[in-house]
């Protein structure tokens, strides 16, 4: 059964309500699993809790009228059936892992989300003409073992079983044990490399401040941004903080304090969208009475432009040099973790623009400073990621937190896009 028209503000109105108390009710049903005792939700790949939750949404997937299979990494789908069989399925859905002590939207809101939207579609439109799947991912963050991106990356080929050998986690468990504990590896299921996939939805909560700032309902993601990660070893000499004058030091400690300083000048000159962070800094040998020695720290940039972002990480480089050199310390830099920008589908991003113009949402284009598995998915299918606000742009968080109205106004848009996608058939 098709719609004569666009959706009437009273239909809107009548969708809001019922989708902002029906995902706090699937939200807070996600929450009750793997709770943290000191706060929020751990909830970390090939755990107890991570299988007692991937069984339990087997379960509510098919008690939303959704047929359900696990790949072999425990990747979870329902499948809403379309008529057209041939025809590749849309997709829509997130990760089911946490950080440690994370908060109860990042992830599950994309996943409550979709189910929310099929349920809604299939009663009252019945059999779509492409097949929409809910896929809850089996890991996204990396927090257990030291690879990102599992369940994402196993279905688009850019992560495979070879990959995984030697990995442990920090109990020294192998990443290949804990995953055929849970019932999942080679050959336990169909294989999670996909070729039947005509586009991916992901719908998350911002985890930054700039919709709530703005009074800005949905962010329609234009480009998730690359990343560089570098590390610096910074050598001086240690020496005693009460007899060395001031002038004759080699403070690895003071030098790094000048490069994270003039890091930050240096980004902020440039401006949005590049970002840097310094986030790990070890000191030697870090007591009170001796002048540091060694510093080895971190530093985090990000930029949507993959051009900007390498030249302003070979401007780090020189700049760090020259700190160094003017203090007679020794420094090695190297990059351990690259990430190329990924633009989404422009012709997604106008659909989604087009929804939210006529249902009066107000939206804006934006850059997703921080990774998702949309990025993954990219790589196979015309790939969409919309925002809604986060409070005080806090998240990885139990502090997480977004308005029940404001979820529905990103369910409601994920609605409408799958009806056009799946039940209209617009072209992709």
């Amino acid at each position: 059964m098709e719609r004569n028209v666009r959706l009437s503000p009273q239909d809107k109105e009548q969708m809001l309500s019922y989708f902002e108390a029906e995902v706090m009710q699937v939200l807070n049903w996600l929450a009750a699993f793997s709770p943290d005792e000191e706060g929020g939700i751990t909830r970390l790949l090939y755990t107890d809790g991570w299988l007692e939750t991937q069984q339990a949404l087997a379960v509510k997937m098919a008690s939303y009228g959704l047929s359900t299979s696990f790949d072999n990494v425990g990747n979870l789908f329902g499948k809403l059936q379309g008529e057209d069989m041939d025809a590749p399925s849309i997709i829509t859905g997130s990760h089911i892992d946490t950080v440690v002590q994370g908060g109860m939207y990042d992830g599950a809101y994309g996943i409550a989300a979709g189910l929310l939207a099929l349920d809604y579609l299939h009663k009252h439109y019945g059999k779509p003409k492409r097949t929409l799947e809910l896929v809850s991912l089996c890991e996204e963050e990396g927090s257990r073992f030291p690879m990102a991106y599992w369940g994402s990356g196993s279905i688009v080929g850019k992560r495979n079983f070879e990959q995984i050998v030697h990995l442990q986690d920090s109990y020294e468990v192998f990443f290949a044990d804990a995953m055929q504990r849970c019932g999942f590896g080679e050959g336990t299921a169909r294989d999670s490399r996909r070729h039947d996939i005509g586009a991916f939805i992901e719908v998350h909560i911002e985890q930054g401040a700039v919709l709530e700032k703005e009074g800005i309902a949905i962010g329609v993601v234009d480009t998730i941004a690359g990343q560089r990660r570098l590390k610096f070893e910074v050598v001086g000499e240690s020496n005693h903080a009460g007899t060395t004058p001031m002038h004759m030091r080699r403070d690895a400690l003071e030098g790094v304090s000048m490069m994270i300083q003039t890091l930050r000048q240096e980004t902020i000159r440039i401006g949005s969208p590049l970002v840097a962070t310094v986030g790990r800094l070890q000191v030697q040998p870090n007591v009170p009475n001796v002048v540091p020695g060694k510093v080895i720290f971190t530093v985090d940039a990000r930029h949507a432009d993959e051009a900007a972002l390498d030249c302003f990480c070979r401007w780090v480089l020189g700049a760090f040099a020259s700190i160094a050199a003017d203090r007679q310390l020794e420094l090695h830099g190297t990059e351990w973790f690259r990430e190329e920008p990924v633009p989404m589908n422009e012709r997604l991003k106008q659909q989604l623009d087009a929804v939210c113009g006529e249902l009066s949402i107000s939206s804006k284009r934006m850059i997703s400073g921080a990774g998702h598995d949309a990025q993954m998915f990219e790589h196979i299918c015309p790939t969409a990621m919309l925002f809604v606000p986060s409070r005080r742009g806090i998240s990885h968080s139990p502090e997480e937190y977004t308005e029940p109205s404001e979820l529905a106004v990103g369910v409601l848009v994920l609605t409408e896009l799958l009806y056009r996608l799946g039940y209209e058939g617009e072209e992709l």
